[in-house]
């Protein structure tokens, strides 16, 4: 283990991604080739810092921001100097070595072509080209705006019903006689769809015309209600910032397929060991 001190172990581990995209003003105002450090004759750079930094994970979030670049400083001097030493001793020569050292380049490369090839290359131009597709006949449900009067006994709401057919306005009677939470309000529940009510409140708002309430109280186990319909609309299509990261999910993953095979296609793949190939079940599946 590192001792906690200059080379601080368990803080040597600390910065998150997370913390970094937040914007460390101390890491972001510095330029990528400034030297900050040398390790004998090795230079260390702020790019260094920075590499180092999308590395260590989320370990030391708890880790100041103030103290982040000497934290991410002490990393890269160890790192350089074991590195420096495994060179020494021969270790670079190390055939295993070698074999990790071209699984992490397979990988950052990888890395690299997924970010500018695939994600990178999904424009604005595509995502409005998706949505449009997406949503073009786009019809939304019926919504319903509502208002109710929730009493304990069905006499009560009896009695009320014969107010509102006398003429009394429904929403000064929910303010002054609803025990539910939108009394106040004047019973106002706003817009809502179907299978947002109990049954037997669905049933009776949605077989109302706007403007009628209902004529017998309609009991849940809430009480007994009254209700009228006030308005009804077709549910809006959402905005594009709404659908706009599925939807460019979406566009990733289709360019991934369609890539990944064109790369198969040019390159070749061929499974030497048969029972690592996948059933063609599982190849459709996925």
């Amino acid at each position: 283990m590192f001792r906690i001190s200059m080379r601080r172990p368990a803080q040597a581990l600390a910065v998150s991604i997370l913390a970094l995209s937040l914007g460390s003003t101390s890491l972001a105002a510095q330029e990528p080739d400034d030297v900050v450090a040398k390790v004998g004759d090795v230079e260390i750079t702020e790019a260094d810092i920075a590499f180092a930094a999308r590395d260590l994970g989320q370990e030391l979030q708890r880790v100041p921001p103030a103290q982040w670049r000497q934290v991410l400083l002490d990393v890269v001097v160890d790192m350089e100097l074991m590195a420096q030493a495994a060179r020494k001793d021969g270790l670079d020569q190390d055939p295993e070595f070698k074999k990790q050292l071209a699984h992490l380049e397979m990988r950052a490369l990888r890395n690299a072509y997924l970010a500018q090839k695939v994600q990178g290359g999904i424009t604005d131009e595509d995502l409005q080209k998706a949505y449009d597709e997406q949503f073009a006949d786009f019809e939304g449900v019926e919504e319903i705006n509502a208002r109710h009067i929730l009493v304990k006994e069905k006499a009560e709401a009896e009695a009320i019903v014969k107010e509102l057919e006398g003429g009394a306005d429904f929403a000064e009677l929910a303010r002054e006689k609803s025990t539910g939470p939108s009394g106040p309000n004047g019973g106002d529940l706003g817009f809502f769809g179907k299978g947002q009510m109990v049954k037997p409140f669905e049933d009776a708002v949605f077989a109302l015309e706007k403007g009628e309430f209902t004529k017998e109280p309609v009991e849940t186990q809430f009480g007994w209600h009254v209700i009228k319909l006030e308005d009804t609309r077709k549910q809006e299509k959402p905005p594009l910032e709404a659908v706009g990261d599925q939807l460019r999910q979406g566009l990733i993953r289709d360019r991934y397929e369609e890539i990944m095979a064109g790369l198969k296609n040019d390159i070749g793949v061929e499974i030497l060991d048969q029972s690592l190939v996948a059933p063609e079940e599982e190849k459709t599946d996925n």
